[in-house]
């Protein structure tokens, strides 16, 4: 959350200066949202990785005399893998969905007033897929499967404690397609409220109009016959 909080504000400031305009002219918007919420997951598995590796150590200095760890019933390198990958997956989802923000508020007040909805659905987000934990194959925890926004962490917990590998391939790309859905939207939003791409007949009215007035000036600069 705090990480996609990074990517509304920096999408906001960019809005204020004018630089998100600049790269919307240059590449796709899509492209840009899409850039953003990779280059800001990489910082956070970057920082996560930093602080993972403290955690190691002090588990090297104190952690001989306390009890060993469960073993996940996927194994420790597959629920490893998934873990990323269900981190990656609820951060690109937030992040699209706090870009869509960004694409709607055009101030800090407004960002604030936008963002703190999506804020407290995440902390009920979290405590509902939270709450399936102990409800493995019950009709609630696979609801919490298949809902995009709960399902990185469901699913995260039932690896733990379910072998099956297969149903993490389908969720992962459910995940996938829905992020990506959301960062088409946002992208959508964007075009429509910025760049005002929405308007196109009014577009093609002045370019029209600009075109008659230089036919004028032209037909105007002609001699008379």
């Amino acid at each position: 959350m705090l990480l996609a909080g990074m990517v509304l504000s920096n999408l906001v400031e960019e809005k204020s200066n004018k630089i998100i305009e600049i790269l919307a002219a240059a590449i796709p918007i899509d492209s840009v949202f899409i850039g953003k919420l990779f280059a800001m997951l990489a910082m956070a598995i970057v920082g996560i990785a930093v602080w993972g590796a403290v955690g190691l150590g002090a588990l090297q200095i104190w952690g001989p005399g306390r009890p060993n760890m469960p073993v996940p019933a996927v194994g420790w390198p597959a629920f490893v893998i998934l873990g990323i990958l269900y981190f990656a997956m609820a951060y690109l989802i937030l992040g699209s969905l706090f870009l869509g923000i960004g694409a709607m508020a055009s101030t800090v007040r407004e960002v604030q007033t936008l963002s703190m909805p999506v804020t407290m659905l995440q902390m009920f987000v979290f405590g509902f897929a939270f709450y399936t934990v102990s409800k493995i194959g019950q009709p609630i925890e696979i609801i919490a499967c298949i809902v995009p926004f709960t399902s990185p962490f469901a699913m995260i917990a039932r690896a733990a404690q379910v072998s099956e590998l297969w149903p993490h391939l389908v969720a992962l790309v459910g995940q996938g397609l829905f992020a990506l859905l959301v960062v088409r939207m946002s992208a959508m939003l964007f075009r429509r409220n910025v760049m005002k791409s929405g308007s196109s007949g009014g577009t093609m009215a002045a370019l029209l109009g600009k075109r008659r007035r230089a036919a004028k000036d032209i037909g105007g600069l002609r001699p008379a016959r």
